[in-house]
């Protein structure tokens, strides 16, 4: 028998191309609001003892509790077996407490999603290109953790634009273990930056690691958000001699402007992101391709 996919609103899209690529029955819902803004959601599926799926991002609070209001019902309902695909897992910036008091909303949204009861044969989540490896492990009691890595979809997109000579790039030495896996596989060099802090959050650019001069340079960083340390790290790769460059992220976000800001700062001659984040699909310039992760997840699962 066919698993029933079912989507949050949000993430119809993606559903949509995993629908197209997969095994799949068409999970049925209506989903509405009251005038005062609370969601009403009703499940039209027959779900009992049936393998569910369910796509939804976490990408802001609104988007997360409609996927545990969801994933909740649909348990209380008797599906057999429930596996959440969170392609972007958000509240990454607060995965660690550096401050005293400080709040890790990471780790108290996976608490949250933990707390989703539990199936008849349990519960899975598919987290993909986690910003922190230690994310996974925040998940407790019966909600299992797989972390899905997307380096083929990385690796298919470097080797399309890098060419015969190309560097594979990090934004700074946080990335440069993943980025030096992804050159491994690549068979070509890994670059980083290394940097100087002089005050407060202020740094400055100490040197390069590896010879870029003359080499089409591909920098790959995990998400996006407004393009800032993007293009600081492009800058730094353009005055080290640096031919084109091209950037590689699994989720852009792309807030405040973050597109313009990186097409208009005339250092980057293509940009290319997956289909992870709601924002991708009010893209329409050819400067950004989106590829997506539909069959990912049909393989991951």
């Amino acid at each position: 028998m066919k698993k029933i996919l079912f989507a949050i609103k949000g993430y119809e899209y993606l559903a949509e191309k995993v629908m197209a690529c997969g095994d799949f029955e068409k999970g049925e819902l209506e989903v509405s609001h009251f005038t005062d803004g609370e969601r009403y959601q009703r499940i039209i599926s027959q779900i009992e003892n049936r393998n569910i799926v369910l796509i939804g991002g976490t990408v802001n609070d609104s988007a997360t509790l409609e996927l545990y209001d969801l994933a909740s019902s649909l348990v209380s309902y008797g599906v057999n077996s429930l596996t959440l695909v969170i392609p972007y897992f958000g509240y990454s910036t607060m995965e660690r407490a550096v401050l005293s008091g400080e709040i890790v909303t990471a780790k108290t949204r996976a608490r949250l999603l933990s707390a989703i009861p539990k199936s008849n044969q349990g519960n899975k989540v598919l987290l993909f290109d986690l910003h922190s490896e230690g994310i996974q492990y925040y998940f407790e009691h019966d909600l299992y953790p797989v972390h899905v890595y997307c380096k083929d979809i990385v690796i298919k997109a470097a080797l399309e634009y890098g060419g015969d000579n190309f560097v594979m790039a990090s934004t700074d030495a946080g990335r440069a273990k993943w980025v030096e896996s992804l050159a491994n596989d690549l068979g070509v060099n890994a670059a980083f930056i290394l940097k100087r802090r002089l005050k407060g959050d202020h740094t400055e650019v100490s040197a390069i690691n590896a010879d870029v001069d003359g080499k089409t340079v591909i920098i790959y960083d995990d998400m996006i958000r407004s393009g800032g340390s993007i293009i600081n790290a492009a800058k730094t790769y353009k005055n080290a001699g640096a031919g084109d460059i091209y950037v590689i992220t699994t989720h852009g976000l792309f807030v405040n402007d973050g597109i313009n800001k990186l097409k208009n700062s005339g250092l980057i001659k293509k940009l290319i992101c997956t289909d992870s984040h709601v924002n991708t699909q009010y893209i329409n310039d050819e400067f950004v391709e989106v590829r997506s992760l539909d069959k990912l997840i049909c393989e991951s699962m």
